[in-house]
């Protein structure tokens, strides 16, 4: 079976896929959730993901080759445990919730976050402590929102900022987490017919831009001062976060 062959898709996928691996290399954390809806101006966002996925695969396998030694190891045995629970719920709650739905609730969450971190003068403070509860949760919420639409990062987001992990540090257990949280994605997937010969090949057609586009992520995170990568960070889980109620508003 041929690729996709329409020039508005790749008009619309070749920045998604650039964007993502960006944020895969841990250089504006949660902004790989704006793949599918790129993706989706020019196909259905079921399909979005299932070409998404295979391309999310090999921007993780670089980023886990690269991010090796560098995490930390108490936030991924919170939440990793926790992201396959989610992503179990959202396999078989996939026939019950809408995309609409998570978009719209993890959008007004985020934002609640962000506005709070902003007015309360947050980022004067000291780090938080590790809480297995909260971690619980939002592993769970991130998992779920990942499976049904690639959204997990915010969740992730609001558990692992307040802990102010070096950038490195935390781009290194984001990687290793949905490393993980993905690859239990394969087979789901494949349980709900998301993956057919014709979103392979556009996959490995968008594929070359994954490598390239998750070191230029990783080279920028290596390299930036923490308090502008916090900043920036913020900044783009903000406009994750309207973009997101955006996108569940008009699905009503």
């Amino acid at each position: 079976m041929l690729p996709i062959t329409d020039p508005f898709f790749y008009l619309c996928a070749i920045p998604a896929v650039f964007i993502v691996g960006m944020a895969k290399g841990g250089f504006g954390g949660g902004l790989a959730l704006v793949g599918v809806p790129l993706m989706s101006l020019a196909i259905p966002p079921v399909q979005a993901a299932g070409i998404l996925l295979p391309i999310l695969l090999v921007m993780d396998a670089v980023g886990l080759i690269s991010y090796r030694a560098i995490f930390c190891r108490k936030t991924l045995a919170i939440l990793i445990p926790a992201g396959l629970m989610g992503t179990l719920i959202g396999y078989f709650a996939a026939a019950y919730i809408s995309e609409t739905h998570i978009r719209l609730v993890t959008g007004a969450i985020a934002l609640i976050f962000v506005l709070d971190y902003w007015f309360n003068n947050k980022a004067n403070k000291p780090p938080k402590p590790q809480n297995v509860f909260l971690g619980g949760f939002w592993g769970t919420v991130s998992g779920v929102t990942s499976f049904i639409a690639h959204a997990g990062g915010a969740p992730f987001q609001m558990y692992v900022l307040p802990l102010r992990l070096a950038p490195p540090v935390m781009a290194g257990t984001a990687v290793i987490f949905f490393s993980v949280v993905n690859f239990s994605k394969v087979f789901p997937y494949f349980a709900l017919g998301q993956f057919d010969a014709k979103n392979i090949a556009t996959s490995l057609v968008l594929l070359p831009l994954a490598p390239l586009a998750t070191l230029a992520g990783i080279k920028i995170v290596k390299h930036i001062n923490k308090e502008l990568f916090y900043k920036i960070t913020y900044a783009a889980l903000f406009v994750i976060a309207l973009k997101l109620i955006w996108d569940g508003a008009s699905g009503f």
